[in-house]
């Protein structure tokens, strides 16, 4: 089934789907979605009807998702709604926010460039900073950062900081209280990457980890999650002895793959 009746959403929430839904409605233009402009319209925009017909749901449905009714569409239909609608990435994120369902497409494709402006920004950084993607990869960090995470950012190596914490030797020393710290590390990354399971780089790399550490394999099938938080970060450096610092994480506004991590000093 396409769509289901339930009572999870709140009146404001569906009403604001519909006005959202209604008004995308009115901006496109039968010519847009190759329909015969035809005999004069009352009102702009595409017929419910045909948007109806366009993305694969009666006109019922269609007309209770417009009125804000109490039901649920499924993710393919929102899919095929957002397509029908031509939708952007801002408009699309709204839509299914609004609908309280995930997006299958999210995750699906490759990770996103990194904006030339957000590289140069982390740079300019004095604390120990650096900007993680969605696989939790290093695109870009600081000289502080490199100067602290020796065996991670400090040489031509792999970036990703889940291989730096389970299969870098030089991260158990680093770390102080490395059990607990890289336990919670998996339980974050899991909450982080719950809407991107089905992305083969995620998957890909959890699979790896989960080969060739005992411990990430043990903590990933522990399925606890929880939320990535700041917080006081201690480490012994090899140079510099012992350090602390206090871990803020921002994500970017219009990059959600986006992680930017700063260690100000406490």
């Amino acid at each position: 089934m396409n769509y289901t009746m339930i009572r999870s959403r709140p009146p404001a929430q569906r009403r604001e789907l519909g006005d959202f839904v209604r008004s995308q409605r009115a901006k496109l233009k039968p010519s847009d979605v190759g329909l015969p402009s035809g005999a004069r319209r009352r009102t702009p925009g595409l017929r419910r009807e045909e948007a109806a017909l366009l993305c694969g749901l009666s006109v019922t449905w269609y007309t209770w998702l417009e009125q804000g009714r109490d039901m649920s569409l499924s993710p393919s239909a929102l899919a095929r709604l957002a397509s029908t609608l031509r939708l952007g990435r801002a408009e699309r994120a709204y839509l299914f926010e609004l609908a309280a369902k995930r997006d299958p497409e999210q995750g699906g494709g490759e990770t996103d460039a990194v904006p030339p402006g957000v590289l140069a920004c982390v740079g300019l950084i004095a604390a120990p900073a650096y900007l993680l993607d969605r696989t939790w990869t290093a695109r870009s960090w600081n000289a502080p950062a490199e100067h602290l995470f020796i065996g991670w950012l400090d040489g031509s190596g792999d970036k990703n900081l889940l291989r730096y914490i389970f299969l870098e030797p030089s991260a158990r020393s680093l770390i102080r209280d490395y059990e607990k710290r890289s336990r919670r590390v998996v339980a974050e990354f899991r909450a982080d990457v719950s809407a991107y399971l089905n992305d083969p780089a995620i998957r890909r790399l959890i699979a790896e980890l989960s080969e060739r550490s005992e411990a990430f394999r043990r903590y990933w099938h522990e399925r606890v999650v929880l939320g990535r938080e700041g917080g006081e970060r201690t480490f012994h450096h090899l140079k510099d002895g012992f350090l602390r610092y206090e871990q803020v994480t921002f994500a970017l506004m219009g990059h959600p793959d986006l992680k930017l991590t700063m260690l100000l000093e406490s």
